[in-house]
């Protein structure tokens, strides 16, 4: 994991700041259907060990599935971040929209490849894993992409 600096983000009212000390300055995306139902289109983050996370403000908390969290700003709405529920010193999947130094990063990989709507097809050398090669590598998942 390339890890970079810190950096500072927030929900768009503001009413949620993250400091992160260090982060992998890459960016993830998920096509599967759970992951677009709750950001619209894809859903995109990037990885921070949970010890180098600091969150300030009122976070609203919804269990999305039997092992993950998804949070948001109550206020505002904003996502924030999906967590494993299973591991309290799980990383943080965090937005990478809430962080303006992320505008530069390249994209690392993208998982149910195939899902994808065709208005969302990325380009790059990224690595691609469909949904049968990534729920057969991640159990916990199968079945859980309703």
């Amino acid at each position: 994991m390339a890890m970079a600096d810190s950096l500072n983000g927030r929900c768009l009212c503001g009413a949620v700041t993250i400091r992160v000390a260090s982060h992998d300055a890459r960016v993830g995306v998920c096509h599967c259907r759970m992951c677009r139902r709750w950001s619209g289109a894809v859903f995109a983050a990037f990885t921070a060990p949970a010890s180098d996370v600091t969150v300030a403000g009122k976070v609203a908390l919804y269990a999305s599935s039997g092992f993950a969290e998804r949070a948001f700003c109550p206020i505002c709405g904003s996502h924030l971040w999906m967590r494993n529920t299973d591991d309290p010193a799980a990383e943080y999947d965090l937005m990478p929209g809430l962080f303006d130094a992320t505008e530069t990063w390249p994209l690392r990989s993208e998982i149910y490849a195939d899902r994808a709507p065709a208005y969302l097809a990325l380009a790059g050398d990224h690595a691609r894993t469909t949904e049968a090669d990534y729920e057969a590598d991640e159990k916990s998942v199968q079945g859980d992409q309703t």
